[in-house]
Order: C-alpha cells, then sequence, then structure tokens
C-alpha cells in the first residue's frame, strides 16, 4: 500500500508521486475527488488545494463519488488513473458518497491491490481526504458536521492506519482552537486511537511501514 495522509502542509507530496509514479508532474494521471469540497464550491478557498496541485505542475482530473452511479464505473475511473488525490472539506458528505453505491469499497481494492490487482493505486488525501483513510471519522464530529450527510450512520473509515486521524491539531486554523483538541481526545478517546496530526506532519505508508513525516 501506498498512502500520504495530510493535514494541510503538501511538501511531502512531490516526492511521494514521484517514487510512485516514476513520471513528470505534468504526466501524472492524478485523480482529483472533490466531494469533501461541494458542500463549500461557493467559498473563496474552494480551488486552493485544486490551484496549489496546478502550480506543483500536476494537471488533476476532477471526479465526483456522488455523480458515479455504480462501483464498476468507479473502478473503470480509478483504472485509468497513476494516484488518487482526495482533498479536504465535509468530512461526513465525503464518506457518505463513496458509501452510496460501495464505492469506498472499490476504493480500499485499489489502494490495498487486492482481488488480483498486481498495482496498488497510490493515496493521497488531505484532512478530511486524510481522516476517512482512518479507523474512524466520528471524532471529527465535533469538528465537522455529522448532520451534512443525515444518511451516514457507520463512521468506519477505510482503514489505510489503525487510528483515527485528527489533523489540523496545531490550532494555525482559527476554526479549530486547542481547546477542542482537548475536548476531542477527552471524548473519544481511549475508545478509538486517536493521531493528532499537526498541518506541518503528514502520515506515510508504503508497504508494511507507518511513519509521521514533516510536510511542510
Amino acid at each position: 500500500m501506498k498512502a500520504l495522509l495530510l493535514s494541510w502542509g503538501a511538501g511531502a507530496l512531490p516526492g511521494f508521486l514521484d517514487r510512485h509514479t516514476g513520471k513528470a508532474p505534468a504526466d501524472i494521471r492524478l485523480g482529483y475527488l472533490n466531494d469533501a469540497m461541494l458542500p463549500f464550491a461557493g467559498e473563496d478557498f474552494a480551488g486552493t488545494e485544486r490551484g496549489r496541485l496546478e502550480q506543483l505542475g500536476y494537471r488533476p482530473r476532477t471526479i465526483t463519488a456522488g455523480e458515479i452511479g455504480s462501483a464498476d464505473e468507479f473502478a473503470a475511473i480509478l483504472d485509468e488513473l497513476d494516484a488518487l488525490y482526495v482533498c479536504g472539506g465535509e468530512t461526513f458528505v465525503l464518506l457518505a458518497n463513496l458509501r452510496r453505491h460501495g464505492l469506498d469499497d472499490v476504493l480500499v481494492r485499489k489502494v490495498r491491490a487486492g482481488e488480483g490487482n498486481s498495482t496498488p493505486l497510490p493515496y493521497i488525501g488531505l484532512s478530511a481526504g486524510a481522516v476517512i483513510a482512518g479507523s474512524s471519522i466520528e471524532p471529527v464530529s465535533l469538528m465537522d458536521d455529522p448532520a451534512s450527510a443525515p444518511d451516514l450512520t457507520y463512521y468506519r473509515g477505510l482503514g489505510f492506519v489503525d487510528t483515527a486521524i485528527v489533523p489540523h491539531a496545531d490550532s494555525k486554523i482559527e476554526l479549530f482552537p486547542p481547546e477542542l483538541f482537548v475536548k476531542i481526545d477527552q471524548t473519544y478517546s481511549p475508545r478509538h486511537q486517536l493521531t493528532f496530526l499537526n498541518d506541518d506532519q503528514a502520515i506515510l505508508v508504503e508497504g508494511t511501514q507507518t511513519t509521521v513525516v514533516e510536510s511542510l
């Protein structure tokens, strides 16, 4: 498995994609799953992540899970990619859209390279995209809005790492003050194993090795 789970800083991303695709940025077929940002489509920041990828030389291809009608359709889309980037935003909307037609199971299969896939799909997730890669999204109920996806009642994540990821833990974003993370810890630990990820950190998964790395 090859995964890079970012809080905000993307400094670790170019090296990750270079190692796992062997292609120049403009030649990488990089999917950009945008469902988490859909609730914020009219906001000034909505295009920030995509713009940063473009500044780095990538040509992201927009994918919206909520518009995909079947697991087979999603599998065919992923088969055309060298890597998948899952953007930040509303975690509950993102996971709900992936669950609707079993797209989450397809994504897990592709990233883990199971069921006959010989090459795992490199996965990059930022903020919400990192949270869903963990064991559960429940601990970010105090950061995001479960009511934004009322049909989502099962908060198990994709399980790429055996911990629940809580991003922005250094409170560089005013919306997430230090006392919020104290409350998350008090509310959800030890029921969930929590990993608090600062905005200059990322979780890197390569094969069986999982490490926290710098990502400015």
